[in-house]
């Protein structure tokens, strides 16, 4: 059983997770949690032992000075909550470390249980990869869930992914045996430009998260970041006749392939979120909330993991 102590009783939570590693593209996914948790001053509630899950000749301690005295940084994962304010209020669980080394079925065990503990409705986990997407076009966003029902009535595509995972379709998957709604957002980072940061493809995963929980989210700096990013690779394409020429052929190969539909469903979500921020409300009158998910069984997830 694990105690909270110091953590308010929350409303409507979700628990937002990235971690840094295999499934984070340009630090896209981390540097997205990271945002949320700057903007809204989340207010670290738990650690995960780093003991039981990270390899220290892998991710590596950090030494730092405080005030003339040695300290030490431990790689690890840590849980915070931010309240979103609005009309319609609700609580955030934001879950950032880094992509365990060891014993990912206990890591996500533990992740299950705190989210039971804290009544969380819906996991929502980030990632990046790297495509064959021109940085020039909107960065593509794909949504997916192993829950059918959870896919219709949200409109994300059901997942049929065969091959090699990371903590990310890991996670997503202990969520399903334990009966827990989770969805899974992905953003494909050009490869060609594939070195962090990736403010655009960090801007486009916190647009659709925020469609997504209905949720307003300030952006700060980062609709600035993502326009300077791209001039500056822009500038860098232009220097290389070779990288141009690549740049054009993607470009031909999205537009082609592109559907009118696509497009037109892209423009009304876009004035939707317009008209949100320009309203200054949370958006539609009502949200699309999965059911309350029963308390994960520890033992049945591990055995199940096995077979």
């Amino acid at each position: 059983m694990i105690e909270l102590e110091g953590v308010p009783e929350l409303i409507d939570p979700v628990m937002v997770a990235a971690f840094e590693g295999w499934n984070d593209a340009g630090d896209a996914a981390s540097t997205a949690v990271a945002h949320l948790d700057r903007e809204w001053k989340g207010e670290v509630f738990a650690a995960l032992d780093a003991e039981d899950y990270y390899d220290f000749q892998v991710n590596r301690p950090t030494v730092w000075m405080d005030a003339g005295v040695r300290k030490i940084t431990w790689p690890t994962t840590r849980l915070s909550v931010v309240r979103v304010g609005g009309e319609k209020p609700r609580d955030l669980v934001l879950v950032r470390g880094i992509e365990p080394s060891m014993r990912w079925r206990s890591f996500c065990n533990e992740l299950l249980g705190f989210a039971h503990e804290l009544g969380v409705e819906l996991v929502v986990i980030l990632g990046a990869l790297l495509g064959d997407t021109p940085h020039t076009r909107p960065v593509p966003i794909s949504g997916t869930t192993s829950d059918p029902d959870l896919a219709r009535r949200m409109d994300l595509e059901e997942t049929k992914y065969e091959g090699p995972t990371g903590i990310v379709g890991v996670l997503q998957e202990a969520c399903t045996h334990a009966g827990v709604p989770a969805v899974s957002l992905w953003a494909a980072v050009p490869h060609y430009v594939s070195q962090p940061p990736n403010p655009k493809a960090t801007l486009a995963l916190l647009n659709r998260l925020e469609d997504l929980i209905d949720v307003r989210i300030p952006l700060g700096e980062l609709p600035e970041d993502a326009r300077a990013w791209q001039v500056g690779v822009d500038q860098l394409a232009a220097e290389d006749s070779e990288v141009a020429e690549y740049v054009q052929t993607l470009e031909e190969a999205r537009d082609t392939a592109e559907l009118p539909e696509a497009s037109g469903e892209a423009i009304a979500r876009e004035f939707e979120r317009y008209l949100r921020r320009r309203d200054g409300g949370p958006s539609p009158e009502d949200r699309t909330r999965p059911p309350m998910p029963p308390k994960p069984d520890t033992k049945d997830d591990e055995d199940s993991s096995d077979d």
